[in-house]
């Protein structure tokens, strides 16, 4: 059995923001992308999501329904929270969380954001590939993708796709620094 992988996908401006400060994301739809700009294919390829509080929260303030119902999602929170018919909430470790879910049977995993949750899967080795969609969007400021920090994270680049004014890079982490091929 292949291990599943723990995967990024993300959209992001060229100058490396998630959001506005205020958390707006109306940037990223008035980009002309194509088609659904890759997302269903990713989609088809994971069974479980993982996102932080915020992100979820946002996304329930600007969905009517929850969008992700047929997906095992899981919301880290450091504040306890009953859990919904869709969404359970954890306030556990992420490595051992992620170790967890990585030895149960299924498809890829989704980190989906925010920021925070980003920085603590990364800054644990915890992220086997990143695929970040880029907008040809300068906002100057707001929620970074990747927050400052004191490690290094290699990459080594798998593809390049283009949806009209996106680009979609894909990367997988690498793990051990004594090899990159």
């Amino acid at each position: 059995m292949e291990e599943r992988k723990l995967v990024l996908f993300i959209a992001s401006t060229l100058d490396g923001y998630i959001a506005t400060k205020d958390h707006n994301l109306d940037w990223l739809f008035n980009v002309e992308g194509e088609g659904d700009n890759g997302i269903s294919e990713f989609y088809n390829t994971i069974d479980t999501i993982i996102m932080g509080r915020t992100t979820y929260d946002w996304l329930m303030a600007h969905e009517e329904v929850f969008p992700y119902k047929d997906k095992e999602c899981y919301i880290f929170s450091r504040t306890s929270k009953e859990d919904t018919q869709y969404v359970s909430f954890v306030n556990k470790d992420v490595c051992l969380f992620s170790k967890e879910l990585k030895n149960k049977s299924g498809k890829n995993i989704w980190v989906m954001g925010g920021s925070e949750l980003i920085y603590d899967f990364i800054k644990e080795k915890l992220v086997d590939e990143i695929i970040v969609t880029i907008a040809p969007v300068l906002l100057g400021s707001g929620i970074p993708l990747f927050r400052e920090n004191n490690f290094q994270t290699l990459l080594k680049l798998n593809s390049i796709n283009r949806f009209n004014q996106f680009v979609e890079l894909r990367y997988e982490v690498i793990k051990n620094p004594f090899y990159f091929s």
